[in-house]
């Protein structure tokens, strides 16, 4: 197989993933085999403080809130997240900028099951 051959393959094949090695994601890494909490998590992403990493160009500021919205929520820390920073070139090559997010709001909870009264008023 020829060099140019082989080339234009490789290049095809990266246009081809762009889009997916473009999307937003939350910077949380977890350590195997952690005995505590505060070395559990690698990454810049805490539970109640998530890091979106995010392209400038390609990815809508709304994205990435509702990324870190559903981070919140999915750890119980809080029903919205609010921007606290912003840097550039700190995550990785294609996806070179993080947004830091506070989670705050009331902590989501499963929903309770009401007490009705139907069955005590069909007794009598």
């Amino acid at each position: 197989m020829s060099s140019r051959i082989l080339f234009s393959l490789l290049l095809s094949s990266f246009f081809i993933n762009a889009c997916s090695l473009t999307a937003p994601f939350v910077d949380r890494r977890r350590e195997a085999g952690a005995q505590t909490e505060d070395k559990l998590y690698v990454g810049e992403s805490k539970p109640d403080q998530p890091a979106v990493c995010y392209n400038a160009l390609t990815t809508p500021y709304q994205d990435v809130l509702a990324l870190a919205n559903q981070e919140c929520i999915k750890q119980k820390t809080g029903s919205y997240a609010v921007p606290v920073k912003q840097t550039s070139f700190t995550c990785r090559l294609l996806v070179p900028n993080h947004f830091y997010f506070q989670c705050q709001g009331p902590t989501p909870e499963k929903p309770k099951i009401f007490n009705i009264p139907i069955m005590d008023e069909l007794k009598k």
